[in-house]
């Protein structure tokens, strides 16, 4: 895998059970670009993103992300990798600034960090209070911030517009859009939205690549045919 290729996916299969999730799926995405993922619930998309940011083992297949080999590299390629869920998996509990404070703790950043992102997504007014009392938009920004903490290679975003206003979502487009510069992998419903942002669109059905294609030779109708 050379430095020019983020992710290199060859007949990836992964079981739960008796079921395959995903079978024989194939990619590459190149160091900076944006690959798509499309598909009906069910379809393989969150169990693809949990593979590709190292929490689950594929079965079968070869999987590589920033160079590593997955599983046995894993540990290596982990703190690379940014994933925004679909859930945000936030401690209710705490903070934002003591939300980020832990994960900053946990790479060995420093605390302007911590600042710096509370402030881009525009948290700064309420980093001290307790994320229970967030709206589901600011929780959404709030796991962004976390995924952006460790300044991540690759970004693995699962509806990362979910909740956001529209001001919300032109906030944080120099942190998660293309002008970032870093490599992505979006899952998203918004057809539109997925199209606009993608390099390579893949399509799922039932675990199965539909299509996998240069995003400029796929057109919405096409995608719209994996919800039929």
């Amino acid at each position: 895998m050379s430095e020019a290729t983020a992710i290199s996916v060859e007949g990836l299969t992964r079981r739960y059970g008796d079921r395959e999730a995903l079978s024989d799926v194939s990619f590459s995405l190149e160091t900076g670009g944006t690959l798509v993922v499309f598909g009906a619930n069910g379809a393989g998309k969150t169990t693809l993103l949990r593979v590709l940011a190292t929490l689950l083992r594929p079965h079968s297949g070869q999987v590589a992300v920033l160079g590593q080999q997955l599983p046995d590299q894993a540990w290596a390629a982990r703190g690379q990798i940014g994933l925004v869920t679909h859930e945000p998996l936030l401690y209710r509990e705490l903070t934002a600034r003591q939300n980020l404070d832990f994960c900053a703790r946990l790479h060995n950043l420093t605390t302007a960090r911590v600042s710096d992102l509370l402030t881009a997504t525009g948290l700064s007014d309420r980093a001290d209070e307790p994320i229970a009392r967030f709206s589901k938009g600011m929780m959404q920004r709030l796991a962004i911030a976390r995924a952006l903490i460790a300044d991540p290679k690759l970004l693995l975003l699962d509806e990362p517009r979910a909740n956001l206003d529209p001001g919300a979502g032109e906030l944080l487009e120099p942190l998660i859009g293309r002008a970032n510069g870093r490599s992505r992998v979006i899952v998203t419903h918004d057809i539109a939205y997925g199209l606009a942002e993608a390099d390579t669109a893949l399509g799922l059905i039932d675990g199965r690549m539909a299509f996998c294609e240069i995003a400029s030779a796929i057109n919405a109708a096409a995608v719209q045919e994996l919800y039929r």
